[in-house]
């Protein structure tokens, strides 16, 4: 349903699964709550910094396939480090 928000009040976003593309080169993965002052505070979160040798492609095809492997109950992305905010969706094959 198109433009439907579940929580009225809240952003479209809200309870979708995105990715947050950051300025550092960081990649973070969970459910979006909102975007305040301070950043984005995502719930049940998965960091991609780059440091597993993984490209982000096939990190993200993982985290789609085998599900979230959630670091963090809840992360706030500071404002400063989001460069992106997108639905996280399975790529193309």
């Amino acid at each position: 349903m198109a433009g439907h928000v579940f929580h009225p009040g809240h952003e479209a976003l809200h309870g979708v699964t995105v990715v947050v593309t950051g300025q550092t080169g960081a990649s973070y993965v969970g459910r979006y709550h909102e975007q305040v002052e301070r950043g984005v505070v995502m719930h049940d979160v998965a960091v991609h910094d780059g440091g597993s040798g993984m490209s982000l492609d096939d990190w993200l095809a993982r985290q789609h396939k085998f599900g979230i492997k959630v670091e963090h109950k809840q992360l706030i992305v500071p404002a400063a480090e989001v460069a992106g905010i997108r639905r996280f969706a399975a790529a193309p094959d």
